[in-house]
């Protein structure tokens, strides 16, 4: 007849099931945050093509998960699940079009929070031209966020001025491009996919400008 088995675990079972636990779970997961306002339809159609080498990028190192979130119109603010799939991701891209309206990037922080308390998110990628919310708020949105790599389109000052305190305080970096650079905004979503499955180690094996330019600000 067999023993009966201990009603509680031995602490060696224990730390097992705990590092399988965390192995299992260690893959980058990364927020892109796109704001889908009329005046982003080309870069977004430029974000559908450039999000595949992201993920190709980030699979040499260990995989990525990612969440699309979006806002548009007057109070539309959406995420889609979390995929592995770029092909997968790129089809949910093609569904959406640009609407009019006003940025809601604290709603896009305050999900960020939501989504970093159920399982930790690596880094979170936002890309937009303005910023017609209060700093402040946004600031306070963004306290013990993990990394926000903001990338900016265009030259709008009080964006610039938002987008670099919002790194500031989050430890990621920022960067502002020209319209219609898409080998730019290319090499920057895969210098954050190398980061967001394999950290700073990551980041700097991929000896990239654009790695670069992120590091010097982390």
């Amino acid at each position: 007849m067999p023993e009966n088995l201990p009603a509680q675990p031995s602490k060696r079972v224990a730390e097992f099931l705990e590092r399988a636990k965390t192995q299992v779970s260690h893959r980058g997961r990364l927020i892109i945050a796109l704001d889908a306002t009329a005046s982003r339809q080309p870069l977004w159609d430029t974000a559908v093509q450039l999000q595949a080498e992201m993920f190709a990028e980030a699979g040499k190192i260990g995989g990525l998960e990612v969440q699309l979130v979006y806002y548009r119109g007057l109070d539309e603010c959406k995420a889609s699940n979390w995929t592995t799939n770029a092909r997968e991701l790129a089809h949910q891209m093609s569904r959406i079009t640009c609407v009019s309206g006003l940025t809601q990037i604290a709603k896009v922080l305050t999900h960020v929070r939501k989504e970093h308390a159920q399982q930790p998110v690596s880094a979170v990628v936002f890309v937009g031209d303005a910023c017609e919310e209060k700093p402040t708020v946004l600031y306070d949105c963004a306290s013990g966020l993990g990394p926000l790599f903001l990338f900016q389109e265009g030259d709008n000052v009080a964006a610039a001025t938002a987008f670099k305190e919002l790194a500031r305080l989050s430890r990621g970096a920022y960067s502002q491009f020209r319209p219609g650079a898409e080998r730019e905004l290319a090499e920057l979503l895969r210098a954050v996919a190398a980061f967001a499955t394999g950290g700073v180690t990551a980041l700097s094996d991929l000896r990239s400008e654009a790695a670069l330019k992120l590091l010097r600000q982390m």
